[in-house]
């Protein structure tokens, strides 16, 4: 039978405390989150380059704090590190010239990402390819793309499952929904950045997914909800009633072709994870 995994996307925010955590000054964040969820996101890993010879990766110290603060039956969504997921460095600015990321699919760094991790294998549902926005100057075609990420794939064994999220709109068609189900891996499915609505993509290619399915819900305006919350995120700011209807029915009916579905939120969504949790949860009827 296909499993509900509900959780968010980081934890550590003191304005949770009263809603998921304590009122004791110094507490483990993660043990006790772990005791109202059973899934989370972790993406302080994805922010790893810094220069061509300044990677950061996993320190073994906070993989294990993390391996110890959870239970077997917990698990991780984690984004893999943009010093290879990366084409090029970030722009300053649009003026300045594009300088490609030399580390970009680099199967040497993906394997030394995956040996410092490698106590919480086992809880980990599924590693997270993040690509960014991928104009014509960064890659030229998704042709292009598909047959460097399939190069890639062709060179890694290991036993962590993959999820792909793709920000570019136009690359969301058959060939790259068919590409996944070839290589077995995961759409991730992003509700917002400029994305186009998760569950008219579902609908429209449904057939072509099987197996675990990562939703993760954003909202369209990450600035603008920081304003409205001043960093505190303990109150629905800016409810979205009809679009959580219609992702719980996409929910419901992967969960009926016995598809695992790992739902992340966050609190930019609607302005409090947590509470956000706990609506998604009245609208599907589950405890």
């Amino acid at each position: 039978m296909a499993k509900l995994h509900i959780g968010t996307c980081s934890w550590k925010y003191d304005s949770w405390r009263g809603i998921v955590y304590s009122d004791v000054k110094k507490i483990n964040y993660l043990k006790e989150y772990s005791e109202h969820y059973n899934t989370v996101e972790i993406d302080q890993w994805f922010w790893s380059l810094f220069g061509d010879n300044k990677i950061s990766m996993p320190h073994p110290n906070v993989v294990n704090s993390y391996k110890n603060s959870v239970n077997d039956d917990f698990h991780f969504t984690i984004k893999i590190p943009n010093s290879v997921t990366l084409t090029h460095y970030y722009q300053k600015s649009k003026n300045m010239p594009l300088i490609a990321n030399k580390h970009f699919l680099s199967k040497e760094l993906f394997d030394e990402f995956l040996t410092s991790i490698a106590p919480i294998e086992k809880q980990t549902a599924s590693l997270m390819f993040q690509f960014e926005y991928l104009n014509k100057q960064k890659m030229p075609s998704q042709h292009q793309f598909l047959v460097e990420f399939q190069h890639f794939l062709d060179n890694y064994k290991s036993n962590f499952k993959f999820g792909v999220e793709i920000r570019n709109s136009n690359y969301l068609n058959r060939d790259y929904f068919e590409f996944l189900r070839e290589n077995k891996l995961s759409h991730v499915f992003l509700q917002g950045y400029y994305m186009p609505d998760v569950t008219g993509i579902y609908k429209k290619y449904k057939d072509l997914i099987t197996g675990k399915t990562i939703v993760r819900l954003h909202g369209p305006d990450r600035r603008g909800i920081e304003k409205k919350t001043g960093g505190d995120w303990s109150k629905i700011v800016e409810p979205k009633d009809n679009e959580l209807h219609r992702i719980a029915d996409m929910i419901a009916d992967l969960l009926s072709r016995e598809v695992d579905v790992y739902l992340n939120i966050n609190n930019h969504y609607e302005g409090s994870a947590p509470l956000t949790i706990e609506r998604i949860k009245t609208i599907l009827e589950i405890e």
